[in-house]
């Protein structure tokens, strides 16, 4: 056998051997040197959490301090990032066993629907909606957002703002410990001028009714109740959320309960007929004593202008002053009072009233309504202005409108006195009212003819007799679109010879204001003279 011959490697082994060991050497010093730091700071990621502490908004309280909106505690579980809630036994059994529980507060209403427009209510802020309260930062936003009413008009006020704490956690997320925490900031409370007792009583009053209620005190402008009917639960938008009532509610376009009627504006009808008074006596082209006869219809060229008292029972009314033309609602009298003041005077006194713009009581959705001109009605129509119009807007029909709000007001200038006050429905706020440019004597005429229209004879039949005695105006006016509709309307000041309150019914197409607004109205106006023991014993109850 021939000589066995040594092993050798290749001379490039040799080298490969070495290098593999240098490379391995060096990726081992990149993850425990170099990386080290990172894949320390992500282990203490899988055990540390970050949470923010969700401020407590500010509750909504009526004068009495009674609750319109507050907060309810509700437990929650997180799970795959998302918040699954629990009842307080489970939130308890689950809290024994080591697991993390979070606390949340909804939003609940105590009101329910008897104060929906005016409490609003809150819902998570939509996609790209920002927060723009003065003073707070990204961080700040609790993501809830006030909707309508209160809520909204208030937001900035009610929301506080968050807080955090540190939390260490096992790989089962358990807590261990709480590491660090900055308590959040709660919102502030917000008092209003609203009384709950009256929210809920006028509520019953108005059941199964379209329309409004607006109670007001005419010498500040402070809203005592504003109802609108017909209403919504605000707890079906966050405590007891359910969808499908909202979205019935979203798309109930023939009742529209979401729908402010207080605010929203319609044909106002003979309420408007106290700014045609005034204009006349104001503009010097009438006195109290300024006969007019009725003649049932007025006829301008083919066109016909006839009372109510015509229309419906054949009837006339003879020779007619002002206080009985505000007693009786005399159109014809009203006609010829618009006709002699002319276009000019009755818009000027009319925006005197603020009819056409925002009262500035500050709730979302207030509309101003609508004050028709000849400028107005020749550049949308392309058509002059008509003796026609002047008579529809001496009656209050026509074009024009105006809320059950600007009603109230307008009311409570001849109550006070002759002063605009500015509604409002915060506490905090101080009344704001302004004097018109109206003569005692005159405002003391209208007001005699109101008194007047709620004594035997006047439209007002269900005052007749009423102690004390009371300054009301009825209102029926014609919708306009075809059906025959009207809406009732009635408003009035109490006591007539010290006014203390103003109280204003609408009835959308509810027909006459006489026989559908004015008995609400006095049923609340009973209620109201009757005293308030039955408001104490509720509100101590609650």
């Amino acid at each position: 056998m021939g000589e066995e011959k040594e092993f050798q490697l290749a001379p490039f082994l040799i080298w490969l051997i070495p290098l593999s060991f240098l490379l391995l050497l060096a990726r081992a010093a990149d993850w425990m040197i170099i990386k080290g730091q990172w894949f320390a700071s992500l282990a203490a990621g899988n055990h540390l959490r970050r949470e923010k502490i969700l401020p407590l908004r500010g509750e909504i309280l009526d004068y009495q301090g009674r609750k319109i909106a507050t907060n309810k505690l509700v437990f929650c579980q997180r799970q795959n990032g998302r918040c699954h809630y629990l009842d307080r036994d489970q939130a308890l059994r689950l809290q024994a066993a080591g697991k993390i529980i979070e606390k949340h507060f909804w939003r609940w209403y105590p009101l329910g629907a008897a104060a929906a427009h005016l409490s609003g209510y809150v819902t998570a802020a939509g996609a790209g909606e920002k927060l723009t309260c003065p003073g707070f930062r990204p961080g700040d936003d609790d993501g809830q957002r006030g909707r309508l009413g209160l809520e909204a008009m208030a937001d900035c006020q009610l929301r506080g703002k968050p807080g955090w704490r540190l939390l260490e956690v096992d790989k089962e997320e358990r807590l261990r410990r709480e590491l660090g925490r900055q308590e959040a900031q709660p919102g502030q409370t917000v008092t209003t001028t609203i009384d709950g007792w009256w929210q809920e009583k006028i509520a019953q009053l108005m059941a199964g009714r379209k329309g409004a209620v607006v109670m007001l005190r005419p010498k500040t402008g402070a809203v005592l109740a504003l109802y609108s009917s017909p209403s919504f639960d605000p707890n079906k938008f966050s405590f007891e959320r359910d969808d499908r009532a909202i979205n019935q509610w979203l798309h109930d376009w023939e009742n529209t309960p979401l729908l402010n009627r207080a605010i929203s504006a319609y044909h106002p009808g003979s309420v408007f007929k106290m700014i045609t008074a005034l204009a006349g006596l104001e503009s010097g082209k009438i006195t109290p004593e300024t006969i007019v006869e009725d003649v049932g219809v007025l006829r301008v060229g083919k066109w016909e202008y006839s009372n109510w008292y015509w229309t419906e029972y054949g009837r006339r009314e003879g020779k007619v002053d002002l206080v009985k033309a505000i007693q009786r609602s005399n159109d014809i009298y009203f006609y010829k009072v618009g006709e002699w003041t002319g276009i000019d005077n009755l818009l000027a006194w009319a925006r005197q009233f603020r009819v056409g713009q925002k009262t500035g009581l500050g709730l979302p959705g207030e509309s101003g309504g609508f004050l028709p001109t000849p400028e107005w009605k020749e550049k949308t129509r392309h058509e002059k202005w008509f003796l026609g119009n002047t008579y529809h807007l001496a009656i209050g029909q026509g074009d024009l409108r105006m809320t059950p709000l600007q009603v109230a007001l307008e009311t409570a200038v001849v109550a006070n006195g002759g002063f605009w006050c500015r509604p409002y429905l915060l506490a905090s706020e101080q009344p704001r009212c302004q004097k018109l440019p109206i003569h005692r004597q005159n405002l003391e005429v209208v007001k005699k003819g109101m008194v007047a229209a709620c004594s035997p004879h006047g439209t007002a039949f269900p005052f007749f007799h009423f102690h004390p005695q009371v300054a009301g105006k009825t209102g029926t006016a014609e919708v306009g679109d075809g059906s025959g509709d009207s809406h009732a309307w009635f408003t009035v000041f109490a006591p007539a010879d010290d006014p203390q309150i103003v109280v204003t019914v609408f009835v959308e197409r509810g027909g006459s204001g006489a026989y559908q607004a004015a008995p609400i109205a006095k049923k609340i106006l009973t209620e109201y003279f009757r005293g308030e023991t039955e408001k104490v014993k509720s509100s101590s109850g609650k």
